[in-house]
């Protein structure tokens, strides 16, 4: 598996959104460009961030690409670094979130070794803003869930986790990029349009590692029915099934429960 020369290592392009992120941004740039990886394009997506991030990023001018001007959000400044994406693998790593030692490569092996592959994913930490992983059984539940992968399991919730999920270029030009009315469950709604029409290859390994802190999007409870609003739009569209719309609400509710916890 690991029998290639460097020569052969397939483009990866790496897309950060990013907004003020200044408390967490060098760690994820660090995560990146640590990987050592020879062949690897990296575009940083700022939307005019008043902060300390703009003296970040031109601390790292000679080592990456990036660009700060207002945008539309979070979807919005993905899909803009995607469309100048020059990488045959593409993924996107937002801006409090780190990649792992050696994922790089490790994606690249997957994606010589198995042409066919379109898009892989692997496992994923939770960790605060500290650094120290938490959430542990969450993460638990969600390798079981990678395990037992199948199409309909993913109507039920999403486990595949965005950090650690990278897929061809030539998916933008079958599929299109991301959608942008969607603000919080716009991977999900990628996931499910992938899930649609290309096996799923799965890495047992982790990847990545997801931060949780008090501005994250998607543990702040004002923004918990917003999120559940999209979820639930995203599913009818991918299913018919009442039982599956069903279970995805009986989950979704049980999930929530459990976050409140975790959030206090």
């Amino acid at each position: 598996m690991n029998n290639h020369s460097p020569l052969e290592y397939p483009k990866v392009t790496i897309v950060t959104p990013s907004l003020n992120q200044g408390q967490f941004i060098d760690a994820t740039i660090q995560s990146v460009l640590s990987q050592e990886y020879p062949n690897l394009e990296y575009i940083i997506m700022d939307g005019g961030s008043s902060d300390n991030t703009l003296e970040i990023l031109h601390s790292y001018s000679n080592r990456v690409k990036w660009i700060s001007e207002k945008d539309k959000g979070q979807t919005t400044a993905i899909n803009k670094g995607l469309r100048i994406a020059s990488g045959e693998i593409l993924a996107y790593l937002n801006a409090d979130d780190l990649f792992l030692p050696g994922a790089l490569a490790k994606v690249a092996h997957i994606f010589m070794d198995n042409p066919d592959a379109m898009w892989v994913t692997g496992r994923c930490r939770i960790i605060d803003e500290n650094d120290r992983e938490v959430r542990k059984l969450i993460t638990v539940y969600k390798n079981l869930l990678l395990c037992i992968h199948n199409p309909s399991l993913l109507f039920i919730t999403d486990y595949i986790s965005q950090p650690a999920t990278f897929w061809r270029a030539d998916i933008l030009g079958k599929l299109g990029p991301l959608e942008e009315n969607l603000h919080y469950a716009m991977d999900y709604e990628y996931w499910l349009r992938l899930n649609a029409k290309f096996p799923l290859v799965i890495i047992p390994e982790y990847l990545a590692a997801f931060r949780v802190h008090s501005q994250s999007k998607n543990t702040n409870a004002g923004h918990r029915d917003v999120y559940i609003n999209e979820e639930r739009i995203i599913i009818e569209r991918y299913t018919k099934s009442k039982l599956m719309i069903a279970l995805h609400d009986l989950h979704r509710w049980f999930m929530t429960t459990i976050y409140s916890f975790f959030n206090g």
